[in-house]
């Protein structure tokens, strides 16, 4: 065994020697391989053509799943196509667009030749190599195309169009697929149609157009309701609201607020902007607690790993309603990464009416002027300023049991002793302090403070977590789903009821015998 061992340690020893002895006959720099780079080209050539065909794929099989809903009017079908609209829409180009019209209107070449005089041409007809795409063969080639799936296709070119900014293009493929849709009376149609309508109300907004199509929305409003279209009425009904919003007709959305009624059957996305709509009409027209209650809403139903811009604006005007409802918003949401950065003017703007600072105040708000009227919050903290003097007032009343009004006037950067000595008297009219004023002498004395579960503040606290929790129950139970039918899965058929009957019968019997025969 040690002789053994020591050969291994010589052989060891000996390939070592042997490697270090050719390390120096090793050249410094190693020769290049000519070819690697070219076939690191064709590799990047092949790459953008499978992510064409990638991409026709999917269109193929939403295009099924469509046709699928049509022939089974399953409409979560339909619901499966458009749910991939988005990652499919960040995939598509001129060849992807161009393949797919050719492939799918075998048919009807007018509105072929029609969507395709809006696309460039192609670079895979100039270079050569061309991707096989046809979807359609043998009697499906002569048939005509779903209007669903029409509509779908020619939806793609306008989301193709807006992405690359080309609206006036948009805009005239959007009137064509809208007028066909008007046209049109099935009800598979429907969520592809409240699609198109979003996707249009967005390139009018980009022209600057936005207020030429309120009377098209009311018009289609109608109609969706009549048809009892609820993905319909959902999707302009937000637009509407998005319209009036957007010019500051705030009356006027208050109105078709209070005289429609939002389908329950919308889908989260849609309600999550209904609700931030009505709370920022409701913050407007001076209802901050519920506004809040909306805005909560609103952050519930929204997507809870995407849509960080509209989470964004909802945070904006949530904190400055919490502050105008005289409550300091919960710091871990400064802290957020998604909303850290957004949100440090309104931290700062928090730090200020916490500490009731009036000149730190002011300051935040020319430092940010321009940002809060961008997010449309700077008319909401205007009013804030009362709140920052009434906050000062209060923290003066804790820490003073009796100050003069011309020390109010200098903490709180008031022009006068008068303007203070108005300010302390509607504080306390409305209840803000507990404390009398001596006009004669100049002065403020603080009351002692009284038990504050002498007073209904406990039960407003608990009344207010309450609801909140019933409110999270009732809207889980409305968000849960079903599969079909299921609720009579675990009921018994009439046979078996028959049988359990019998089965019950016999068994009486049994028992009836058995005590006849245990009495003599």
């Amino acid at each position: 065994m040690k002789e053994t061992a020591a050969k291994r340690r010589d052989k060891a020893g000996g390939k070592d020697r042997d490697s270090k002895a050719e390390k120096p006959k090793e050249p410094g720099p190693e020769p290049q391989d000519v070819e690697m780079p070219e076939e690191e080209g064709a590799n990047a050539v092949k790459q953008p053509k499978e992510l064409d065909s990638l991409t026709l794929d999917d269109i193929k099989e939403h295009v099924k799943q469509i046709e699928k809903a049509v022939s089974g009017k399953e409409p979560r079908f339909v619901l499966r196509a458009l749910r991939a609209l988005p990652s499919t829409s960040r995939r598509l180009n001129t060849n992807v667009l161009h393949k797919a019209f050719f492939g799918f209107f075998t048919n009807n070449t007018t509105t072929r030749d029609f969507l395709v005089s809006f696309l460039e041409e192609p670079m895979e007809m100039t270079d050569g190599g061309d991707i096989q795409f046809r979807p359609r063969t043998g009697k499906a080639a002569s048939a005509p195309l779903l209007p669903e799936v029409e509509a779908y296709l020619q939806l793609l070119l306008v989301v193709h169009l807006t992405n690359n900014k080309r609206y006036t293009e948009a805009q005239k493929v959007s009137d064509d697929l809208l007028q066909k849709i008007g046209s049109k009376n099935r009800r598979a149609l429907d969520l592809v149609a409240a699609k198109c309508y979003y996707y249009h109300a967005r390139v009018y907004e980009f022209l600057n157009q936005f207020d030429t199509m309120r009377s098209f929305l009311h018009t289609r409003l109608r109609t969706a309701t009549l048809r009892h279209d609820a993905d319909g009425q959902a999707v302009l009904l937000n637009l509407l609201l998005r319209n009036y919003l957007h010019f500051n007709l705030y009356d006027q959305a208050e109105k078709l607020v209070s005289k429609s009624v939002f389908p329950e059957l919308a889908n989260n996305n849609e309600w999550a902007r209904y609700l931030y709509y009505t709370g920022r009409i409701k913050a407007i027209q001076l209802e901050y607690s519920e506004a809040r209650r909306t805005l909560t809403n609103a952050l519930r139903k929204a997507p809870q790993h995407t849509a960080v811009g509209f989470k964004q604006t909802v945070h904006k005007l949530l904190i400055v309603v919490e502050l105008l409802l005289g409550e300091i918003p919960d710091r871990l949401q400064f802290r957020q990464p998604s909303l850290k950065r957004s949100l440090m003017p309104y931290f700062l703007l928090t730090q200020a009416v916490r500490t009731g600072n009036l000149a730190k105040f002011n300051q935040v708000l020319e430092q940010f002027g321009e940002k809060f009227q961008t997010d449309g919050t700077y008319t909401l903290i205007i009013r804030l300023r009362h709140n920052v003097i009434k906050t000062g007032v209060r923290m003066i009343s804790l820490s003073y049991s009796r100050i003069s009004l011309a020390d109010i006037a200098q903490k709180l950067q008031l022009d006068s002793p008068e303007d203070a000595e108005f300010i302390v008297a509607k504080a306390i009219r409305d209840g803000v302090i507990e404390a009398s004023i001596n006009h004669e002498k100049g002065f403020v004395q603080s009351k002692e403070m009284m038990d504050i579960y002498g007073t209904r503040e406990p039960q407003l606290a608990f009344h207010q977590r309450i609801s909140f929790c019933l409110d999270i129950h009732n809207m889980s139970v409305k968000a849960m789903r079903f599969p079909p039918k299921a609720y009579n899965k675990d009921l018994e058929s009439a046979e078996e009821r028959r049988e359990r009957e019998q089965q019950d019968l016999e068994f009486a019997k049994e028992m009836a015998e058995d005590d006849d025969d245990s009495f003599p």
